[in-house]
Order: C-alpha cells, then structure tokens, then sequence
C-alpha cells in the first residue's frame, strides 16, 4: 500500500529534490505504483463497465451521493438516489476539489461540467497570524499537474453539486426529491420511506450525512459517535470588487491562490471563487460549547473579536463579510465496519472529518468510484458480499488515515507563539526559499504526504485489493 511507505518513510534525497514522476525517471524508492498513471494515462480513462449490472438505491444526493450515483451508473448500473430535501441544493461556500479527487472526476466525465465555475489556484500561502508574513509555500502549478496528473481545483460548493446533478441526469440517474428515508431492511435489501412505501434494490448506498440514519442499521444501532474537536468555523464570501477598491487589499486578487493566516488556536483560510467573482473565506476558531445555544445574530461581531490583533490587512478583510454562517467542526470516530449485509455507508455517514486537509468530499469521491471498481470485478451476484468486502477494507483504511491527517493539521497550524512554532516557522522556510527539503510541517508539501494524498488512485488500489485476494 501507498500509506506504507508514506508511514516509513522510505525516501530518497535525490527523489525528493527532482521531484517524482516517471517522465523524469525518479520515481519513489519505496513500493508504489501510484504515479503509474501518468505512463499511461488513457489506461484508466473510463469506468470499466460492469458485468453484472445492478439495480443499485443511494440515500443522499449531496456531493457524495451523487459522485457515488455518477461512479456506479458509468459502470452501467442502474441508479436511483432519494434525496429528503424538497429541491436541491447546497449550503456553504468554497470548496477545494484536490487531485486525488479531480482525477477521479475527470474519468467520470466532469471536466466539461465542471470548466466554467472551477478555478485553479497557483499556490497554497501560509502566513503569520500577526503580519501576514509567508512562512510556508506549495506551489500548486504546474507542480501538481506534473507530478499527480491532475489539478488542484477550488469552486463554489454550490457549483460543484450543480455539475454534479447534471451529469448524474445524463447518464440516466433517476433523483428522488422530498424521499425522506427511516428505515433499512438488510436483508432485502430495501428502504422504507417517511411516507410508508418501501423500495428494494440489489445493493443500499446510504450517503446520508453526519446525521445518517443507516449508520445505526450498520453498527448495530449504536448512535452516531464524534470525536469533541473544540473548534468552529465561520464561512463566508466577499464581494471581491470590495477588495479592489482597497489597494492594500487588491494583491490578494493578482493571481488564484490559497492564504492560510495560522495562530494560537485559530485559522483563515481565503481564496477566490466564482471565476473570481467571490472570495471565500473559512475562519476556524475555538469552540466547545454546544450549537444549539449559538445565536446566529451575533456571528459577525463574534468573528470580528475571535481575529482581532491579527494581520491588519486580514482584520480589514473580515470587516467586509457581511453575513456568515458559524458551523461546528467534528470528527468521525473510525468506524470498524461499513457494510452489513447489502447495505453500506460512505461520505461524511461513514467518516466525517475535520476540513483541515480539505478532503472530506474528495473521500466521498473516492469512495464512490472504489465502490464502482470493486463492483466491477464480480462474475456473479453471489460475488457482491466479496466486492463489499474488499471495498470496505480498501476505504477504512484510507479513509481513517486521512480523518487523522486532518487533526494533525488542526495542532500544526494552531500552535501559540514559542519554541513549537519557530520550530515549525523554520522547517518551513525552505520551501518558501525554492531550496530542496526532505520533510514539512505543511503537509501541502512534505513529500511522502503528498504522494500518499494526492497520488493515491482509488481506482487501483481496488484493483491492487482484489488482485492480493486472489492470491
């Protein structure tokens, strides 16, 4: 597996300083195999088709649910998704799609759905709290194309779940709005609807969110575990003509990129949206108390206080957000099992995350087009239990190891000024300075991370799965 040599560290000087790729003969030392897409890239193109074709129900047509809808109905399967929301929609705002998710996409056949609302940004900033001082760098273009075969994108949640939808419409999806789901029968299977009808299929996807109601079918009734983070997040959007007319503030709008302020406890994240028409901000803060005593009406004067003292270029920034939103930041407990029966979770309903890797859709994604692939192998319907089997190893592994990921960002960025932080200031630099280093405190850039994050195939490592099973 990929993550092992990630975990061991297996590296090579002269891999690390030339960059990995096989078009430059420096692949990693360790065993992998997943940069071998960029030999050949139209090798995995397209879903393999399947060859039992099933009639296959998902629960959810958030972002996860309908990737999943898309995975499965490339594959040749028939979908119908059930949605609870009377129309749909998202809520939110920015959202990053990176390349472990962007090359799944693009097999999928998103590119031209997704052309006109994404946006790729040049490079990823961190800066200090206090003066807005770059102390961490990853360059995104062209290094990420290079070395994953995919870009690194940003888009408007919103947008994301439009082309989403479309392209599920187009390859025959049906989608069920206002079809609350209440119950599982695993043995069906089946679901049973708000209203009382039921509905059978060969296979149940449940995509159903944080909240999932399948969750408890699956882990034997047991209620919906989180880890307690401590820390919430403002999102909003500024109107970016706002920042033009402010030239201490317009350099933020010179080229697409990412600047991440990190503090004591707290974090901002901005980037443009829109085709540059909005920028987006994410501002994490700490947080323990319990939502349901938060009053929305005093979000903006609660954000403004959370950063005050910071870069006064960023405090200006945030005195333009009109309205935000406040939204609690869990984590997912890693769950043992995903499956019982016919009926499988997968998205936020089987490993919610915090954002702080950026990858809690893209899991969905690859959850989705694994499910796909791992479906694809079977000769036979008796075969399925098999192909859930593997598919459930393969992404609880993957899936656990990035829920950690993204805690560790969540102590790296929020160190308080002392010997951890110029520690971290100073392992950073060099990347900053384009002088070659072995590891970073930026998991953008520290090299294992990255091959381990963004090199990772889904789709093969189902193959790899199944190919070790036959063994």
């Amino acid at each position: 597996m990929v993550s092992n040599g990630q975990a061991n560290g297996h590296v090579s000087q002269a891999s690390l300083k030339a960059g990995f790729s096989p078009r430059n003969g420096n692949a990693p030392t360790y065993p992998s195999n997943c940069l071998e897409f960029l030999n050949d890239p139209l090798a995995v193109e397209k879903a393999i088709p399947a060859k039992v074709p099933l009639n296959i129900i998902v629960v959810g047509a958030g972002l996860g649910g309908l990737a999943t809808a898309i995975a499965l109905a490339s594959s040749g399967h028939t979908v119908t998704v059930y949605e609870q929301a009377q129309k749909l929609g998202e809520v939110g705002a920015g959202i990053q799609i990176p390349s472990n998710s962007t090359r799944l996409l693009s097999r999928l056949g998103l590119d031209p759905y997704l052309k006109e609302y994404v946006t790729e940004p040049e490079s990823i900033s961190f800066r200090r709290w206090q003066s807005g001082d770059v102390i961490g760098l990853t360059r995104l273009i062209p290094n990420f194309r290079e070395k994953f075969g995919a870009p690194y994108y940003v888009i408007h949640r919103a947008n994301f779940h439009s082309a989403l939808h479309k392209r599920a419409l187009d390859l025959g999806v049906t989608v069920k709005v206002a079809s609350r789901v209440v119950g599982y029968d695993i043995e069906g299977p089946s679901i049973v609807l708000a209203n009382g009808e039921t509905a059978s299929a060969d296979l149940i996807v449940a995509a159903d969110g944080v909240k999932s109601v399948a969750r408890g079918t699956v882990d034997g009734g047991g209620k919906p575990s989180f880890d307690k983070t401590g820390f919430a997040a403002y999102r909003a959007t500024v109107n970016v003509e706002r920042i033009k007319e402010d030239p201490e503030l317009s350099w933020l709008l010179e080229k697409p990129a990412l600047n991440i302020w990190i503090g004591d406890q707290r974090h901002v994240m901005t980037y443009t949206i829109g085709a540059g028409k909005s920028f987006n901000m994410v501002l994490s803060h700490p947080d323990d108390s319990d939502p349901s005593t938060w009053d929305q009406k005093n979000t903006l004067s609660d954000m403004r206080r959370e950063f005050q003292g910071w870069d006064s270029r960023l405090e200006k920034i945030i005195v333009l957000i009109e309205k935000t939103i406040k939204w609690p930041l869990i984590s997912g407990v890693p769950l043992p099992r995903w499956v019982n029966g016919k009926v499988l979770i997968l998205g936020d309903a089987a490993h919610a995350m915090l954002p702080y890797m950026s990858q809690g859709a893209a899991m969905a994604v690859e959850d989705g087009a694994a499910l796909a692939r791992s479906l694809s192998k079977i000769t036979n319907a008796a075969d399925i239990p098999r192909a859930l089997r593997i598919f459930e190893q393969v992404r609880i592994e993957r899936a656990g190891m990035m829920q950690e990921a993204s805690l560790l960002n969540g102590k790296l960025w929020h160190f308080a000024d002392g010997p951890l932080q110029e520690a971290r200031d100073a392992a950073m630099k060099p990347e900053t300075m384009g002088l070659p280093f072995s590891h970073s405190p930026n998991q953008w850039s520290d090299p294992a991370t990255q091959i381990w994050c963004y090199g990772y195939d889904a789709e093969q490592e189902i193959d790899r799965a199944w190919t070790k099973s036959e063994l």
